[in-house]
């Protein structure tokens, strides 16, 4: 934006100088008179981690929420690890398939479907998801990668989850990104249908995790 050096002294200099100070000011290139503005605003909140990997920092489609779950640390871990019976308690979930055997850990692949509504881009159709786990510290924190297919669609996904008890309970934070051709056609279109599906997800494990009669048995 260029500078306002006009020495003229007419009612029309200075109109036309008064007009461009107040974008100036705004934007914090007058200096002092912006500085409460700019020291108030809050930075952006840093990408979730699992043992120092987080999901995919040139992916266009990203999207990220939390909630406080009031149930013990290891009835949510146990439900969110225990991938074989997701279906049980997320309505979103069609079928599941564990590729290994034993607990969830670090090389661990699973093989899941979702339904996908239809948007922009693709018609409605059903997502085959094979996620392998890259990163997880028990309790903690997961991290999971790999493609989801469909009828006129890939998507690349990178899924992290973190786990961090607080006062009655525990929050769980959740953050994903989305790659591939198809999604990258409609970023609001793509980033919508995470949303709705990262905060569905959340909101099925808070229900089950605080079911009276999860938490008797666990």
């Amino acid at each position: 934006m260029p500078s306002i050096l006009s020495t003229s002294t007419s009612a029309h200099s200075r109109t036309r100088a008064a007009l461009f100070t107040v974008p100036l000011v705004a934007i914090g290139v007058l200096g002092t008179a912006a500085a409460p503005a700019v020291a108030t605003t809050p930075p952006p909140p840093k990408s979730l981690t699992c043992r120092g990997e987080g999901i995919d920092p040139h992916a266009l489609v990203r999207y990220r929420t939390e909630a406080v779950i009031h149930a013990p640390l290891r009835t949510i871990w146990k439900l969110q690890t225990d991938v074989k019976r997701w279906p049980s308690w997320q309505a979103a979930v069609t079928t599941t398939e564990r590729l290994d055997h034993g607990p969830l850990r670090k090389g661990s692949a699973f093989r899941w479907t979702t339904p996908v509504p239809p948007n922009p881009t693709t018609p409605a159709t059903s997502l085959e998801i094979t996620s392998t786990v890259e990163q997880l510290k028990h309790h903690s924190c997961i991290r999971w990668t790999g493609p989801a297919v469909g009828e006129g669609l890939r998507i690349d996904g990178v899924h992290v989850w973190n786990f961090t008890r607080v006062r009655g309970g525990v929050r769980v934070s959740t953050e994903e990104t989305h790659t591939g051709a198809e999604v990258e056609a409609n970023v609001p279109a793509a980033t919508k249908i995470l949303r709705q599906g990262l905060e569905a997800w959340l909101r099925d494990l808070k229900t089950a995790a605080e079911a009276p009669t999860h938490n008797q048995a666990h």
